[in-house]
């Protein structure tokens, strides 16, 4: 199931940059964060497939969704410009930045080649 954060799931689920100037992940498990907006239309065609994604890795990777609109401070953290802009974020390494709305096959080779998850 995918989670919406807010600042501060996200300070305990992922980073809390309050506390840590270097990025510090607290998550318990790889995850992959769509920063979205309600009004976007790639932001829409994004949606399935990270439900389909979510149900495939249920239990080895966690799908997160930050509303831009809502959540502007975790936004401007990571200085979203566009959307989708989908954050992976691996266990030790730095998360990385893609932009725009990807096909499947693209995002199963991220969470393969950056989060280092292969499915069930």
């Amino acid at each position: 199931m995918i989670e919406h954060l807010t600042k501060e799931t996200f300070k305990t689920k992922v980073f809390n940059y309050e506390e840590h100037k270097e990025w510090k992940f607290e998550g318990d498990r790889p995850c992959l964060i769509d920063f979205y907006a309600d009004w976007c239309q790639p932001c829409k065609m994004v949606a399935p497939i990270l439900e389909e994604l979510s149900d495939e890795y249920e239990g080895k990777l966690n799908i997160y969704k930050v509303d831009t609109e809502d959540q502007q401070e975790l936004a401007g953290l990571f200085g979203i410009k566009s959307i989708p802009s989908l954050l992976f974020v691996p266990m030790e390494e730095q998360p990385q930045m893609a932009m725009g709305a990807l096909p499947k096959d693209t995002f199963e080779k991220a969470i393969r080649d950056v989060l280092k998850v292969e499915k069930s």
